[in-house]
């Protein structure tokens, strides 16, 4: 579920759709409009802000329905999300039936859950700031800054249901003795060579999460419409220097030329392109010293899914550029982001040492 919320909310990003619902309302927001009375009231409300005036420009009723229900749609998965977690958290906790370590980490996990709902409607409403509308070259859209953060807790919440999750599956199958040789398996994961390879592992996990993140930051700035080129960037690898780091971005302020890195986007456009490209050479030498590894057969079948994913998130991710940022390759760019990491976070798991459980 959380991987389609993702893959959803990319969507109603890249269809201008998130702006559409102005208003936060987490239980009376879950029901559409059902009147056409409704649905005037929800469009005068939306006609009240800037990016109709400025993006949306003149749409009719029908087209404003189908950004509203894309928006819509994305709150109510959450929504739908957090009920799926938290009651029968709630029931297992209450029941006795999770330890108290257990008990922690679900409650981590629900808080980063509500706290992903909030940084939500933060987000939004940066971009429903009526300041917008009233400077000519500004552009409605939300804060890069929130964006990002948006889909930090996103990625943050994936890895951590997935671990919590893995770990789990992994001390039933022990419990119930259905691990084959458990003793050999212990020892061959913890030889000094492979928790070396695992520790590379998870430094690539922190990198894949990193790139995740600064696509983000190129989404939230459109970053991605200009230098539709690769591997150049207009006449060169790189722009020129001046435009990389241009005092327009610093606002007046010397000290605050950092900006660039952040609000510049032909520079957030070569930052991704170059943790991108580190990536996939940082996860393809991996793959190739994995497999001379004496590996169990579920981390080598993980490692060769992390060399294809990490290989089509690639070609994904510059089709995506050459093709000014079309909407179903940018949804499968941002869909597969979440495989690499998932496979790489994947691999890290499967390399961690078994547990000393006494089978029942």
């Amino acid at each position: 579920m959380v991987f389609g919320i993702i893959v959803w909310g990319g969507l109603t990003r890249l269809t201008e759709s998130g702006l559409s619902i102005v208003e936060w309302k987490p239980i009376t927001g879950a029901s559409l409009p059902t009147s056409e009375a409704e649905w005037e009231s929800e469009f005068e409300k939306y006609k009240q802000f800037p990016e109709y005036h400025k993006v949306h420009i003149g749409i009719n009723l029908d087209e404003f329905k189908r950004i509203y229900f894309m928006e819509w749609f994305h709150r109510n998965i959450g929504r739908l999300f957090g009920l799926v977690y938290l009651l029968p958290a709630a029931y297992f906790v209450s029941r006795g039936m999770v330890t108290r370590a257990g008990t922690i980490k679900i409650g981590g996990l629900g808080l980063l859950l509500l706290g992903q709902g909030a940084m939500g409607w933060y987000m939004v409403a940066s971009g429903l700031e009526k300041e917008l509308g009233e400077r000519p070259d500004a552009v409605p859209r939300v804060s890069q800054y929130r964006l990002t953060s948006h889909l930090t807790l996103a990625y943050l919440l994936y890895a951590g249901l997935s671990l919590y999750g893995w770990n789990t599956f992994r001390a039933n199958r022990m419990l119930r003795n259905k691990i084959a040789n458990p003793e050999a398996l212990r020892s061959l994961l913890l030889k000094p060579t492979i928790q070396q390879f695992r520790r590379k592992i998870a430094a690539s996990v922190v990198l894949t999460g990193t790139t995740c993140l600064s696509g983000a930051m190129v989404a939230g700035l459109d970053a991605g419409l200009i230098y539709n080129e690769f591997p150049q960037m207009g006449l060169g690898i790189t722009p020129p220097l001046e435009e990389l780091w241009n005092k327009a971005f610093a606002r007046g302020d010397p000290s605050a030329m950092w900006r660039n890195l952040t609000e510049n986007p032909a520079t957030v456009q070569l930052q991704h392109r170059i943790l991108a490209v580190s990536t996939f050479f940082v996860l393809s030498a991996l793959w190739w010293q994995g497999r001379c590894l004496p590996l169990p057969r579920a981390s080598r079948s993980v490692l060769h899914s992390m060399y294809g994913a990490a290989w089509l998130q690639v070609a994904l991710g510059i089709a995506t550029l050459v093709n000014f940022v079309p909407i179903a390759l940018a949804s499968a760019h941002q869909a597969n982001s979440v495989l690499v990491l998932a496979t790489s976070l994947g691999l890290y798991h499967t390399l961690r040492p078994l547990p000393r459980i006494i089978p029942l």
